[in-house]
């Protein structure tokens, strides 16, 4: 099934437009190079064939896994005596390049450099950090994205009914179209995988089919639907309640369902302020730790992170006073309790702000014993106010007593 030509090809529309470097290759015969990073089954391979077969270019295929700096030599060789012989150019493609070390990279500068070869690497790490600079600055750059849904959709179903594919002679259920989408996670090749597993059990393929083929269970779950939103409640008011097991069971079923993992880590990093806050003030910091891990390494690995902010949530003391103090605060100002900012706390900094007064009598907090001195910093409207108001758990409760302390203290008479 894999795509003939440019527009055969699934996805990446930012990279196959008209004008679009990729278009361009393929249009112009000069030899470029090329680095494709992105996710697993986005179709890195796939276009270095594509391009190849659309230029009518003689393809070669480096593995990094496998590979040496020999390897890479013979078919740099290769293809300067076919360019020489015939003039017919040469595709390079190197898959999972990053894992070249620093000589084999250097091995491919000089047919970049010259122009001997095409050169398409392919990557999924970043390839600022694993690729030489000389390499990388000789060569363009092109970003893949994962697939979304309607594409993985769309790669299935011409699958079932072209004859490179299944030919039409299997017959597709909407419920296990859904369910392999589900479990293809943005892969095109991982879907093609389960549907090629599938038909070799049943040409009547039901999700009870996909389920025996890839051994996987369907889980019930339609994230525009309810099940979306009746999950992700339970999983939040589960660590709400410190059950860091149903959190956990929640936590997997969203996951296994193809649910997007950033969602689920927005929500951990809310839930860390909103239910935990300064009872246990280094929830948030794993919470976010774990939101950007998740943006970084992707599934399955970011599982492990998620899991790790979520035992940490909901086995934190919790407290929801940060959520209630400013929304009484952001109350306060609807109500149009706002009031002028004093005159002593104004920006004195501009010419003629002394004039006006503004920064008058200001006390410098450093300059008093314990940092704190006696002024007024509200507007008198909402000076006797309360927003913030501790309780008495966790780490919040040290907390409280010392702003009940410096509260007292600064509502003094100055």
């Amino acid at each position: 099934m894999r795509p003939r030509s440019l527009d055969e090809v699934i996805g990446q529309r930012h990279l196959l437009g008209p004008g679009t470097p990729l278009r361009r290759l393929v249009e112009s015969e000069a030899p470029m190079s090329l680095f494709l990073w992105g996710p697993p089954g986005t179709g890195k391979t796939t276009l270095a064939y594509v391009v190849s077969n659309v230029t009518k270019r003689r393809f070669v295929e480096i593995s990094a896994v496998s590979a040496g700096v020999k390897d890479v030599r013979a078919a740099i060789d290769a293809a300067r005596r076919e360019l020489g012989m015939s003039g017919r150019q040469t595709v390079l493609f190197v898959d999972e390049v990053h894992r070249f070390n620093k000589a084999q990279q250097d091995a491919l500068l000089p047919a970049v450099e010259n122009r001997w070869v095409t050169f398409i690497g392919a990557t999924t790490e970043n390839p600022f950090f694993s690729v030489i600079s000389p390499l990388l600055s000789r060569s363009l750059l092109l970003t893949l994205e994962s697939l979304g849904d309607d594409d993985v959709r769309a790669v299935l179903e011409r699958a079932v009914s072209d004859e490179r594919g299944l030919g039409g002679r299997a017959t597709l259920a909407p419920e296990a179209l859904d369910q392999l989408v589900r479990l293809a996670g943005g892969d095109a090749r991982r879907s093609l995988t389960y549907l090629e597993a599938a038909a070799l059990l049943s040409d009547d393929i039901t999700i009870e089919v996909v389920e025996k083929a890839v051994d996987k269970a369907a889980v019930r779950y339609d994230r525009q639907g309810d099940q979306h939103y009746d999950v992700i409640s339970a999983f939040i008011k589960s660590m709400r309640g410190s059950d860091a097991d149903a959190a956990l069971h929640y936590l997997a079923r969203m996951i296994e369902a193809g649910e997007d993992p950033r969602f689920i880590a927005r929500r951990i990093v809310i839930f860390a302020s909103e239910d935990v806050g300064m009872a246990d003030p280094a929830c948030l910091q794993t919470a976010v730790a774990a939101a950007q891990a998740v943006q970084l390494i992707g599934l399955p690995e970011g599982q492990i992170n998620l899991a790790h902010a979520v035992i940490h949530c909901a086995l934190a003391p919790k407290s929801n006073a940060v959520v209630k103090a400013i929304g009484a605060a952001v109350g306060d100002v609807r109500r149009g309790l706002i009031g002028q900012v004093p005159g002593h706390l104004r920006d004195a900094h501009y010419p003629g702000a002394a004039k006006l007064g503004h920064g008058e009598a200001y006390k410098y907090p450093h300059d008093f014993e314990h940092g704190l001195v006696r002024q007024y910093y509200a507007p008198e409207q909402i000076r006797d106010r309360r927003y913030y108001e501790p309780t008495r758990h966790g780490a919040e409760a040290p907390v409280a007593e010392r702003w009940a302390r410096i509260r007292d203290f600064l509502r003094g008479s100055p």
